[in-house]
């Protein structure tokens, strides 16, 4: 009998380091190791075949000519998120309703579960509705009054800013809060020799350096023409929503020129009514959420 001889195609060809045959794939002088897959892998692809093909009977899976395979659970995340919706409006309208019936501050906030409510719900509409003007924060600009400090032209309580936010200050609507400062240089009603005194006046109220020549001699012009809505002594009057003018405030600026400015054109800015934009709950909730962010009182 004739053996058989091995051609040189039937030898492996094993790799002398490793001692493991390669597949004859060589490239650049690197060698292909014919290692098989490791027994935890093939064992894990083999159960994710397997779980797919039971997820293919349970769950909805392929496309079909009309619509696709529903599976034996007939499962639809559609139908999740509509009734998680659901739930979670039946939370908000009762939330809503306990926050509308609540008769003051001390009650949502012994209620720990309205008073996050109201947070939430009521950081959502600063964000969406407030910051652009009184920034992220609430800390305002140039202009726009810092909802963080104790400063409240019209009053810090609750119902105060409750009413602010729904009928605004010099809106439309009319109830609207209301207050009209004279352009005393605009309109004549005093002249520049005038208003430089007064310039020095406004920031002798508030305690700073002053012409006091000039203080003397336009304090019966304030008194004449500024004390019926700041005040005497300049500390201003929440009811008609006049500043106070012996505090460091200074909502458009507390230079010279910027005083100046306020005088002779006059600072009547304008915020907006938010009733016919925000429901009543969000009022409600936002009203919360500016009275906590540090000056409500």
């Amino acid at each position: 009998m004739k053996a058989t001889t091995m051609t040189s195609s039937d030898e492996k060809d094993i790799d002398e380091v490793s001692g493991v045959d390669t597949t004859g794939h060589e490239w650049d002088g690197i060698k292909e190791l014919n290692n098989p897959l490791p027994r935890w892998w093939l064992i894990l692809f083999y159960v994710t075949v397997f779980w797919s093909v039971v997820y293919w009977v349970f769950m909805p899976s392929w496309p079909g000519i009309s619509g696709h395979l529903k599976g034996t659970r007939n499962h639809s995340e559609r139908e999740n998120v509509e009734l998680a919706l659901d739930e979670l409006q039946a939370f908000r309208a009762e939330n809503a309703q306990r926050l509308l019936s609540a008769r003051s501050l001390s009650d949502i906030e012994q209620d720990p579960q309205l008073l996050q409510f109201a947070m939430a719900s009521g950081a959502s509409a600063f964000g969406d509705n407030c910051a652009t003007c009184h920034g992220v924060g609430g800390g305002g600009f140039r202009g726009y009054p810092n909802l963080n400090d104790d400063v409240w032209l019209w009053g810090g309580t609750l119902d105060d800013i409750k009413q602010t936010i729904r009928y605004g200050i010099r809106s439309e609507h009319p109830e609207a809060r209301m207050s009209i400062m004279p352009a005393f240089g605009e309109q004549g009603i005093l002249s520049n020799a005038q208003i430089s005194d007064m310039v020095h006046y406004v920031e002798h109220l508030a305690g700073r350096d002053a012409d006091m020549e000039a203080v003397a001699r336009i304090e019966p012009v304030y008194q004449a023409q500024c004390s019926a809505c700041h005040g005497a002594s300049g500390v201003g009057d929440r009811a008609q929503g006049a500043p106070n003018l012996t505090d460091a405030e200074w909502l458009f600026g507390d230079d010279r020129a910027a005083i100046r400015d306020t005088i002779y054109y006059a600072r009547n800015a304008v915020m907006p009514h938010w009733n016919e934009r925000l429901d009543e709950p969000t009022i409600a909730a936002l009203s919360v959420y500016v009275h906590t962010l540090g000056g409500g009182e």
